[in-house]
């Protein structure tokens, strides 16, 4: 190889390494991060818009009736409860003074308005049956039947670009759900 083509050769390869290199840098958007509590092992990834909604769908291990917590997450990847609906009242419901309105939503109360943050939480999964579901782009992924009695933290994070690309497939979801 000539002294040029040598140096062409170096000066791409060079220009390809800082293209990954920055890959891994650049911050390419939020996902939330549900991972397992105990050693923070991914359960699943899925990217999120500021201000996207995803809803935590479960009933309720009293009264067996169904709740949906609805959430969004700021550009910060803070994650804040902005509505919680419900058939009735049960142990551990009801509205918190000064947090949203009630509203009624057909058969359901509603408490609306609440942009609430609750930031990073654990949320110990409950057996099949109480079906603790994330509905996030109108796909579902019941917990409850993947990990039951398990603790898993949910986070908001940053993705990098290098993420984005090789991860992300149609379906958004960046790591895969257990099968």
């Amino acid at each position: 190889m000539t002294r040029p083509g040598f140096i062409a050769v170096m000066g791409l390869s060079g220009l390809v390494l800082l293209s990954v290199l920055a890959a891994w840098l650049i911050p390419a958007g939020l996902a939330l991060h549900i991972t397992m509590a105990e050693d923070n092992t991914p359960v699943l990834v899925l990217p999120l818009e500021p201000e996207e909604l995803f809803t935590l769908h479960y009933y309720h291990s009293v009264e067996n009736t169904p709740i949906w917590e609805i959430h969004s997450m700021d550009k910060t990847g803070t994650i804040f409860i902005e509505e919680e609906r419900y058939e009735k009242f049960g142990a551990g419901m009801g509205k918190m003074p000064g947090v949203g309105r009630m509203v009624q939503k057909g058969k359901y109360e509603a408490i609306v308005d609440m942009h609430m943050p609750v930031g990073e939480f654990v949320l110990r999964v409950g057996s099949p049956g109480v079906d603790h579901t994330i509905i996030w782009r109108g796909r579902r992924f019941n917990l409850s039947e993947k990990i039951p009695h398990k603790s898993v933290r949910f986070s908001g994070r940053s993705v990098n670009m290098f993420q984005k690309m090789r991860r992300f497939h149609e379906s958004g979801i960046i790591h895969p759900w257990p099968g």
